[in-house]
């Protein structure tokens, strides 16, 4: 039986292959089809199920939120920052930010090669007492002509010329000599006088605007690396406490002091050899200081 356009085919007899659901007629056992309006669902044909996202993919979605929230929140703190007070204001003692470093830049310039320009806040003034301590005891300090060349640009004016005699009496032929330096503090031929300091941590213990006293811990290398050698080089641990003023624009030295330790347990490292500790302080130059 045909019904030609309106909707329904018999497939029996026909051998014809026609588009639709196939069905079984139990009468004669022959297989029909059946093609229904456009639009209507077959209710026996088989049901897709629907798409449902995997478990997997919802939890990869979720951790790669949260990763992004997470960041975005620890970045929120980046942004902020503090402004100096150029007018010697000082911050907060005992928190954290106390001894961590600030990342601004210590210094603007230098003066003779001697580090200058220094904020005129806390921090300005540990740079430049840390940058000041290095000074002070190095190996050019030993050197009178460059002893005094460093002397002004490190001090308070009014104190240049009777530090420059106490610094002279110091450094005298007696104390050069039992460091195995001229008078002119250079080491005998085949000698290196070592005197370099590497602050480790300073902190403020009064400050105002027109004065600072700043501890500095530091540790060294001293002494003449040489065979031979009556001084050989040796490592210290010292604090100095040095006393600021703000003199034209800039933090000066008015006074220091110097003190041992607080001094870790030395290690089983073994000395290294003279000419390896030559060799190390002609090539790896110092640092400039600063918070």
């Amino acid at each position: 039986m045909s019904l030609g356009d309106d909707g329904y085919r018999s497939g029996q007899g026909s051998g014809g292959d026609h588009g639709g659901y196939g069905g079984y007629d139990a009468d004669d056992h022959h297989l029909t089809r059946t093609r229904l309006p456009e639009g209507e669902v077959d209710p026996y044909a088989p049901q897709r199920r629907t798409v449902r996202p995997s478990r997997n993919l919802i939890t990869v979605v979720a951790v790669v939120v949260l990763l992004i929230a997470a960041i975005a929140f620890a970045n929120r703190g980046g942004d902020e920052s503090s402004s100096d007070d150029d007018s010697g204001g000082s911050s907060a003692k005992g928190s954290s930010s106390a001894t961590a470093p600030s990342g601004v830049k210590p210094v603007e310039g230098k003066n003779g090669g001697i580090p200058s320009g220094f904020a005129h806040d806390e921090q300005g003034a540990q740079s430049a007492a840390a940058n000041y301590a290095a000074v002070l005891v190095s190996a050019d300090i030993v050197k009178p002509d460059r002893r005094h060349e460093i002397i002004p640009k490190v001090f308070a004016g009014d104190k240049t010329s009777e530090l420059q005699d106490k610094f002279d009496k110091t450094y005298s032929k007696d104390f050069l000599a039992k460091l195995g330096l001229n008078e002119q503090g250079n080491a005998a031929k085949g000698m290196t006088y070592v005197s370099r300091t590497m602050p480790v941590g300073s902190k403020i213990t009064e400050y105002s605007a027109s004065a600072a006293s700043v501890e500095v811990w530091c540790t060294g290398v001293y002494g003449t690396a040489g065979v031979g050698s009556t001084n050989p080089v040796a490592n210290d641990w010292f604090t100095m406490t040095i006393a600021l003023r703000w003199v034209d624009g800039d933090w000066k030295v008015d006074s220091f002091s110097q003190k041992s330790g607080p001094a870790p347990v030395s290690g089983d490292k073994a000395a290294s050899p003279a000419d390896e500790i030559s060799k190390a302080v002609q090539q790896y130059g110092g640092f400039t200081y600063g918070r």
